[in-house]
């Protein structure tokens, strides 16, 4: 009995200060992993929301972006979350009733709800920027510009976003927007490589915009901005009337005025495929503010031959971009003052789907044209068999537009054979698509005032600090108990012989 009682009292773990010691180690340990586990559990990541419609000459398309609402270099880091085209043509085609310019948004903007979480959609901005389509019509009929607007206006409103406005936006903010979608999306803006020029170019109109080293001989041809601390200095300009669309009729226009104005009326038209044979009115030539009205003896048929001769097809283009006068040191064409091309560029919207259709997008400007010769030569016959999926109308003009878009960079903006490498036709870059939008949405989302972003529970020095604390103080304790547990007991004892 009394070697057991003696025993007991030898056992180390049974004293009070072993006990104590062994249980502030384990709250310890247990507050360092409850610490660390909420130190380090996912974040729940705010986005916000914004809607742009890109209402073009052609069509509209319904860009949706989202970006986080904490913002990095107050510029938030939009990426592009869904898109969606509008069935039909442009809200400038609506002219005689613009009622109808509204409802044809309905099928985009709905889906627009599904995509944007609901508890976002009061905050979620919404913009429609109208291009060259509507520019014409406002020059044409200002009257029914301003009632297509107003019918979007009206139909924006009666969706639960933040509207903030429907307007027609100059051809200087298209290419200016434009070029800051490009080099933010390519992360140029802090990249010491410097930044892409933007080439711009949609049915009604053509942008080209870039940063130049040679001082502006032109005010209305220069913008600054200031983006992620740096300035910039471009050089940009729209040309009205140079979209691919409207060159075509410009293009005929020249063409026509060389007939003899018989009965019947023949224009052999070398851009266009041999065996090529489509009657035309007059009208479809002459709708536009770009052409001359047409007289009365001029509203009748007339047959459009093609011919398919590249060679020639290339001088009627070259003869739309007019080279006859130059107030300035250097121009491009129309007399517009133009500084020379510097730097990479990057060349979107119709620019790529035109080069890119025909596989033209990686080779030399003169192999590029080889090509493309030998694609104007082919009969009409062989390219609607190869190509049976494609509307016939676009078909049919993708010889054109394609010979539009190289005299238009070789001719108007002064490209080279040197520096041709230099553009890079895109259309997206990430899983953004090229064009204004994103940059008129990153121009918007400085304007919004920025979320408190969920945090961890320390910042990163307190939680270190915090860690060594408690890690240092269980090791004191786990020293203590070890001297504890070695320490022998003050307590007399028997010894067995």
């Amino acid at each position: 009995m009394d070697e057991q009682q003696e025993m007991k009292v030898k056992n180390p773990w049974h004293k009070p200060k072993i006990i104590c010691i062994a249980c502030i180690i384990a709250v310890g340990i247990i507050i360092m992993v409850a610490i660390a586990v909420v130190q380090h559990k996912p974040l729940q990541q705010k986005y916000k929301y914004g809607i742009v419609l890109d209402a073009g000459s052609s069509h509209t398309s319904v860009y949706i972006y989202e970006w986080p609402a904490e913002k990095e270099n107050n510029t938030g880091m939009v990426q592009q979350k869904h898109s969606c085209n509008v069935k039909g043509k442009g809200i400038s085609s609506y002219s005689s009733y613009p009622y109808e310019a509204g409802q044809s948004l309905k099928e985009c903007m709905d889906e627009a709800k599904m995509a944007i979480p609901e508890y976002r959609h009061h905050e979620t901005p919404v913009y429609l920027g109208a291009t060259a389509g509507m520019r014409l019509l406002k020059m044409d009929n200002d009257m029914a510009s301003e009632s297509v607007l107003m019918s979007v206006e009206k139909f924006l409103q009666t969706y639960p976003f933040n509207y903030q406005g429907a307007r027609i936006i100059t051809g200087q903010e298209e290419g200016a927007f434009g070029w800051i979608t490009v080099n933010y999306l390519s992360d140029n803006f802090r990249k010491a490589s410097g930044t892409m020029g933007a080439l711009d170019l949609g049915g009604a109109s053509t942008q080209i915009t870039f940063v130049s080293g040679q001082e502006s001989q032109s005010p209305d041809n220069s913008i600054d901005f200031r983006l992620y601390g740096n300035d910039y200095h471009l050089y940009t300009h729209s040309f009205l009337c140079y979209g691919k669309d409207q060159v075509l009729k410009l293009s005929l226009e020249q063409q026509i005025q060389t007939l003899d104005m018989t009965d019947n009326i023949v224009l052999k038209d070398p851009c266009f495929h041999p065996g090529y044979n489509v009657s035309k009115t007059f009208g479809s030539v002459f709708d536009s503010p770009c052409t001359k009205k047409v007289t009365r003896q001029q509203i009748q048929n007339l047959t459009h031959l093609g011919l398919g001769n590249w060679n020639k097809c290339h001088e009627a283009v070259r003869r739309v971009l007019n080279h006859t006068y130059c107030h300035y040191s250097t121009c491009s064409f129309n007399g517009i003052f133009q500084p020379p091309v510097e730097g990479r560029f990057g060349a979107f919207s119709a620019y790529f789907f035109v080069m890119n259709f025909l596989n033209l997008t990686n080779y030399s400007l003169d192999m590029a044209k080889t090509n493309l010769q030998h694609y104007c030569n082919t009969p009409w016959n062989k390219i609607k068999q190869q190509y049976p999926q494609v509307k016939e109308k676009y078909l049919a003009e993708y010889c054109f537009s394609a010979t539009y878009i190289i005299t238009l960079l070789e001719d108007g903006y002064n490209f080279t054979s040197d520096n041709w490498k230099n553009i890079e036709f895109i259309r997206k870059i990430g899983d953004s698509e090229a064009g204004w939008t994103l940059g008129y949405m990153l121009n918007l989302t400085n304007m919004i005032p920025a979320e408190a972003p969920d945090t961890p529970l320390l910042p990163y020095g307190g939680y270190v600090t915090l860690m060594l604390f408690l890690s240092v103080l269980i090791f004191v304790f786990l020293l203590l108990g070890f001297i504890f547990f070695r320490r022998p007991s003050g307590q007399p004892h028997k010894e067995i012989i």
